[in-house]
Parts: C-alpha cells; structure tokens; sequence
C-alpha cells in the first residue's frame, strides 16, 4: 500500500504505526513533517514541507489559529501535489487534524480517502479551562476557544473518518462529530515494557540507585500546571517530613506545552521553588530535565511509587508506560484518567486541587510497599488487554484504513 502519513512533529501519534509499517517492507510510506531534525527511518521518505506563511507578529488573537492552520493546510497540500506531479499517489492519508495540515488535501488528492487523528475539541468547561482557581479564565477566553475550534470544524469535512485515543477525548468533540470518529488508541508496546527486579539508576550527580530504597517519581513532558507541577510541588514538604529517607525524581523540562506560561521570573519551577523552598530538602529532590527513552524506563522501574497528575485533558502514554511497567500508581481523579486506571484495583486516585491528599496517599504507598503490591501488576494486566499496540490497538487502527480503501489494497497482519 502507498501510504501517506502527515503530522507537523514526526512521528507524533504515529510512532508505533509507522515503526511496524515500516518494518513490513511492503508498503511505500512518505511522511509530510514540519520537523527537519528527525532522523531518516529506513523504508520511510521524509519530505520536510514549509507553512504557506506564518501570521503576523500582531494577528488579532481570535484569528491566528485559523492563520497557522491554513498556512499549514496550503503548505502540505503544495508538497502532497508535488508528489502527486512525481508519480506518488497514495492509497490513504493519515495525519493529525490539530493543526490544520489535511483541511486542503481533497483539493490535490480528491479520490484518496483521508483518516484524521482528532485528539482535543477547546471547551470553556469540562477540560483544563478554568479547573484550576488559581487560573480562572479572562472574559475573552471562550470566544478564543471559539475561534480555536475553527480548525477542528473545518476538518471533519476535510477527512472520510476520524480516530480519537480515548472515549473522553473523542467525547469532547461535538455530538455531530461523534458517529464519524472511531475510539482507537496508537498504542504501547507493552512487549518491550515491564518491570526490572535488577535495575539501577546512575544519572549525574544524582549517583546510583538501586531498586528497592524509597524513591516516588514524577514524569511530565513540561513541569507546568496542566500536569500539576504545582501540586506535586506543595505536596513535596509533607511527603518529606513523614518519610525522611524518601527522594523524588522529576522528569520533565522547563517549557510550557499546555496553557499559559508563568509570568514569574525563572518559570513555573522557579514560581514554585520560591513558594515552597524554604520547607523543602533540596538533596532529596532530583530534577532530571527531560531525559532519553532508555532513563525514562529505567526511573520508573526503580519507582516504589510513580505520580501521574493531570487536568482533565489529553492523557499522557507515560501513564500508560507506567502502568504498563507494574508502577505502583498515584493520580488525578479526574474523567480521562479514570477511563484507565480504578481506583484500588490498577492504581490510586486523588483530588487533582488537593496536595495534602497527594502526600498522603504516597506517604502510604512508600510505608507499606506489600499492601500495595497488587496494583502494579493489575495496571500491566490491564493494560497489555486494552492499549498494547502489537495485540490490540494494531488490529484496530489496520480495520479502519482497511475500511477506507479497496480490498485488494488492503493491509495484511
């Protein structure tokens, strides 16, 4: 099969697919990407495409994300029309619909079916808008999220189906959505996932760790509010007190993926080291940046308890990862992470506002191991049932391209 593949940050949600695609040497794969420093990936061509053009410094709010998705929409049509002039006619497209990359493609391919990955619909309630009150949304934030959702409106017409990874996710959209977007998840190759008795941990000045001491873990793509980076934060001083040999290491960078950046000097880690350093063992806290795949394992293997915080958005593969390698798991009680985890049977959930409840449930995860030995391993049952790629989400993600093309065209397991 000839397989088109757009997404402005290769692989993105593609990562496992594409890896298996590619493995099967069978198919002709091209990826439309904005990204230039991804590496070439055998049996897959790279074609870099340019936004048509990038809005003006000054663009009114409510329009510069209808701008950049139709800068990006026209950029990637150009570059698919450009394989079209060289022979290169896919049999399906598959791309992100976010950032408007596929709204022109039925303008240069009009025959070839198109499989959207819808990942989020902006709403004023019900998501990461205004669930925390220490940051209550402007008067102008739901004509913004309006505006925003221009791009999603536009590209249920612009696909023959669509893809969301979760049941909350793909409820998010508008009910009018709903009967064109499929539930599938891209998947976790929980083969390659598990727990590590014999792991050790040696990452700079943080010296070797040894699986067994007491050692709680946080993982985020960007230490920030919409992954609770606050709430861990406040709950750091009484963790410490009740657990005096405990050390935490936190993953994650100094960005901001999700919501409004800190206006404080240094960023939100430094907002929240001023508000809380003073009660705070700093030789007992790790921060270790956002680090390779490989260490990311290694730290949550090493973990006696792994915490996952979020606001009800887009749910994480860390969690996933986690579960999948049997963490013993402390998160929000919040929609789309109860759609996986249940409270005392895979994993424990607490109230996302409240950092004393955080540092008691870890504190009793990190005293009494053996009562919570059932969970990890509950959390990889589930998980390998429901989300593993080679097993589970492959057959499903293969069923609906092969739905949108000839039988003969079809892909084979």
């Amino acid at each position: 099969m000839k397989i088109l593949l757009v997404h402005q940050n290769m692989p993105g949600q593609y990562r496992e697919l594409l890896d298996w695609l590619a493995s099967q040497g069978t198919h002709e794969l091209v990826f439309l990407t904005q990204r230039r420093d991804f590496p070439d990936l055998p049996g897959v061509r790279k074609v870099v495409y340019r936004p048509h053009r990038q809005p003006a410094a000054d663009a009114y709010g409510l329009s510069r994300p209808w701008e950049e998705a139709a800068g990006n929409g026209y950029g990637a049509a150009r570059a698919a029309a450009a394989l079209r002039d060289e022979g290169f006619v896919p049999d399906i497209i598959l791309g992100h619909t976010g950032w408007g990359e596929l709204l022109f493609m039925k303008q240069v391919l009009p025959q070839v079916p198109v499989l959207g990955f819808f990942e989020y619909y902006y709403r004023a309630e019900g998501g990461p808008v205004g669930f925390d009150p220490e940051d209550p949304p402007s008067e102008a934030t739901p004509f913004l999220l309006a505006a925003r959702n221009a791009v999603p409106n536009s590209a249920i017409e612009a696909v023959d189906r669509g893809i969301s990874p979760t049941r909350w996710q793909r409820d998010t959209f508008p009910a009018s959505f709903r009967d064109r977007i499929d539930v599938c998840h891209d998947g976790i190759r929980t083969d390659r996932l598990g727990p590590d008795p014999d792991v050790t941990l040696n990452l700079g000045r943080v010296g070797r760790i040894d699986r067994g001491g007491e050692i709680f873990t946080y993982v985020a793509r960007n230490m920030e509010r919409t992954r609770g980076f606050h709430i861990l934060m406040r709950a750091l001083p009484a963790i410490q007190r009740a657990r005096p040999r405990a050390r935490v290491l936190i993953v994650g960078g100094s960005g901001t993926s999700y919501g409004r950046a800190s206006q404080a000097e240094g960023g939100f880690r430094a907002e929240l080291e001023r508000e809380v350093g003073h009660l705070v063992d700093w030789d007992r806290v790790h921060f270790l940046g956002q680090v390779p795949y490989a260490d990311f394992r290694r730290v949550v293997q090493i973990s006696r308890c792994h915490i996952y915080l979020t606001m009800p958005f887009v749910l994480s593969w860390s969690l996933l990862e986690a579960m999948a390698m049997e963490a013993t798991i402390v998160a929000s009680d919040v929609p789309p992470v109860r759609e996986v985890v249940t409270h005392g049977e895979t994993g424990l959930l607490v109230d996302f506002l409240d950092p004393a409840a955080l540092a008691a449930q870890v504190i009793e995860v990190l005293a009494d191991p053996p009562r919570h030995a059932h969970l990890g391993p509950a959390a990889r049952t589930h998980v390998v049932a429901e989300y593993d790629f080679l097993t589970r989400c492959l057959p499903r993600q293969v069923a609906r391209i092969n739905a949108l093309v000839p039988p003969d065209r079809a892909i084979t397991l």
